[in-house]
């Protein structure tokens, strides 16, 4: 499927199969190979193509009942800003209420722009794990020079 509309340039959005996504794109958003490998499989991966290529991914997978997780939602740099990762979570979100997910859950830092853009789609905060990425990464996460100790647990209902 192909979409334009309030992007800066075309992108093809489809299924792929988890193990298609590219290693170094999936490290963009999670940098344990580890946990990326323990999470594919049985994923469901969603992907944005320009020009043939994956820009972006989205991992997700049921955990329970018809609750899926996202694990994984990575936009390679050049194309990040242009709207490419909004247009492909609402695509995968679409997809997995087809498949009858009725909640999507999925855990972030606790600052920068990955919370307001997944505010801006409709997923509100439920929870705080505390120094999740102190205890579950061998090497500290930093952004915009901060480290990234909490995170925060968001949800939707679909």
């Amino acid at each position: 499927m192909e979409y334009t509309q309030d992007l800066t340039l075309p992108v093809d959005l489809e299924w792929v199969p988890a193990q298609q996504a590219p290693m170094a794109l999936l490290l963009e958003a999670d940098p344990s190979t580890a946990s990326i490998e323990a999470y594919l499989d049985n994923a469901w991966c969603f992907a944005a193509k320009h020009k043939d290529e994956i820009v972006a991914v989205c991992v997700a997978k049921l955990i329970r009942g018809k609750v899926a997780e996202i694990f994984n939602m990575a936009v390679w740099p050049d194309y990040q800003r242009q709207g490419i990762g909004s247009v492909l979570l609402s695509f995968a979100l679409t997809e997995l209420a087809k498949k009858s997910v009725v909640r999507v859950e999925l855990g972030t830092g606790s600052f920068g722009y990955q919370l307001t853009y997944y505010q801006r789609l409709g997923f509100r905060v439920e929870a705080v794990i505390k120094d999740h990425f102190l205890t579950h990464y061998d090497e500290p996460l930093f952004e915009q020079g901060l480290q990234h100790k909490d995170m925060l647990r968001l949800a939707l209902e679909l």
